[in-house]
């Protein structure tokens, strides 16, 4: 990198920051978490797929499709569950999230299964999001200190410091706003990773002749991922029903943009967003991937320079190694608004729930101590984040696997929960117990059971903690406390928007299965 790229990223830290402070004068808990409720679907739908869409993907991703042993464009088999997912999330967990009016998704299971549920799920949320943000915060130093040739510790500190400062003063509506921004450079630096290296490698001529077809193949029917191997069909499909409605629909993280939506309409309008346009964004990341692997098997150079145990600095080099001054300084800025869309969500979302679900809880706060106090837990998972980024050291790619693992042992069961939200019947102690189940049984397939693919276990749980809960009721019927909510009335079942959304994933499908015969 020369001054003109070093200039490009001061240029966007500087931006940061500045939305942050133009933010401000955000006063009150509702406009600090959930930016005053005023949110249309436009920013709040970008805001979401950048969150999710974070630097691990930009970087591990393309990776796993054109390097990785074992990869390819089976990666894409994890968004087949995402358009079913929606319309689970349309139909019972969107509208009853946004008409409750809460800041933290977990306060809402208090007034349905009391104060149990709540501080169950809020701790396991923190100590997850807590690691997870520190993991990613240690691969984006990795990889931009490779390129930067800046110390690592350095990397670290000025990023973690800068997503801090405009997250800290601006809450929701900077970290918003600047996702907006950050999706649309995300999207438009693979797109220039990928000609430049359909240039290098001589056209689409010269990457038909350097093409690994074994990587073509995205779909199998007869994986059912019960005999150890991984990314069947099956699998991917009912494990990412699961996953994704549980993400979108009952993580902090996600769920706070439903939160924010100004009205119902706007709900509606996000989620048909992320599930009809996350899976072209994917499709150009693996795309990127495919390219980027044709040209490691075309320049013997470029391929020996990416260690065989880090496929993950494939991206990183060709960028720091191949392109010309000013683009490396883009596609940095890039990556880091990657890794900044992610980071800036998991700080404000695990300040949200340590505000609302434990010291507001517990010792109510007057409101004009109110964001004040939120700014000082912001600031204390930031420090705790950096902190475990830097203890995450060599094992960071095992870390990342783990932190999939381990959200697979509880999303199915925290989604099984807030669906029995949804039943009259469900009695509190019965739903509460059948949490604790759906998360055992998962543990009993992980320490006993390893030819069972880890994706299976969002269903498998999801499945175990409704039939439990279920039983429970019918078997030991009991009256709510006086102080526990019954359900309210459905909102009308979204018809148009489901179907339009299982046209999409059958679109999917067959695009998933025509794709091996189009090269």
């Amino acid at each position: 990198m020369n001054a003109l790229d070093y200039g490009i990223v001061a240029l966007y830290i500087g931006a940061m920051i500045w939305l942050g402070v133009r933010f401000k004068k955000n006063a009150a808990r509702g406009d600090y978490f959930l930016g005053g409720r005023t949110f249309g679907w436009f920013p709040l739908g970008m805001s979401t797929m950048a969150t999710q869409l974070s630097a691990v993907s930009f970087v591990s991703a393309p990776a796993f499709v054109g390097l990785r042993k074992g990869g390819g464009l089976q990666w894409l088999t994890f968004e087949l569950g995402v358009p079913l997912a929606m319309i689970a999330t349309l139909t019972l967990i969107g509208p009853m999230l946004h008409r409750s009016g809460v800041v933290s998704v977990y306060s809402f299971l208090e007034k349905r299964f009391g104060w149990e549920s709540r501080a169950l799920l809020s701790s396991l949320f923190l100590v997850s999001r807590a690691f997870a943000a520190g993991v990613y915060t240690y691969v984006i130093g990795l990889v931009l200190s490779s390129i930067l040739h800046v110390p690592f510790w350095e990397t670290m500190l000025v990023l973690g410091a800068v997503t801090i400062v405009y997250s800290l003063e601006g809450g929701l509506k900077a970290i918003v706003y600047s996702e907006v921004a950050q999706m649309t450079i995300k999207f438009l630096g693979i797109v220039t990773i990928m000609v430049s290296a359909l240039y290098y490698i001589g056209g689409w001529q010269g990457f038909l002749s350097h093409l690994d077809r074994s990587r073509l193949r995205v779909i199998d029917f007869g994986n059912w991922g019960f005999d150890g191997r991984e990314y069947g069909f099956w699998p991917m499909l009912l494990g990412g029903l699961f996953l994704y409605a549980s993400y979108y629909g009952t993580d902090q993280t996600q769920a706070q943009r439903i939160l924010a939506a100004r009205d119902q309409a706007t709900v509606t309008r996000l989620l048909m967003f992320n599930g009809l346009f996350r899976f072209p964004v994917t499709l150009a990341y693996c795309f990127g991937g495919l390219v980027l692997g044709a040209f490691a098997l075309s320049d013997p150079g470029f391929s020996r320079r990416i260690p065989p145990d880090k496929p993950d600095l494939m991206i990183p080099l060709f960028i720091g190694g191949y392109l010309p001054h000013g683009v490396v300084g883009v596609l940095v800025v890039a990556l880091i608004a990657a890794w900044m869309s992610a980071y800036s969500s998991a700080l404000n979302s695990l300040t949200a729930v340590t505000m609302e679900d434990f010291i507001d809880r517990r010792l109510p706060t007057p409101a004009h101590r109110y964001v004040p106090y939120s700014k000082a837990v912001l600031l204390s998972w930031g420090v705790v984040t950096i902190i475990c980024g830097f203890f995450s050291s060599r094992i960071a790619a095992t870390a990342i696997e783990a932190i999939n693992k381990i959200g697979s042992l509880f999303y199915g069961p925290i989604l099984g929960i807030f669906l029995l939200a949804a039943v009259r019947w469900i009695t509190p102690a019965a739903a509460n117990i059948a949490v604790v189940v759906g998360v055992g049984v998962n543990l009993i397939l992980w320490l006993f059971f390893k030819s069972v693919f880890w994706f299976w276990w969002n269903a498998i749980g999801g499945v175990t903690t409704l039939l439990a809960a279920a039983a429970l009721s019918l078997l030991w019927p009991t009256l709510p406390p006086a102080h526990i909510e019954r359900p309210a009335t459905p909102e009308p079942f979204p018809w148009r928007q489901s179907a339009v959304l299982l046209v999409f994933f059958v679109c999917m499908l067959a695009f998933c299965l025509l794709l091996p015969r189009m090269f």
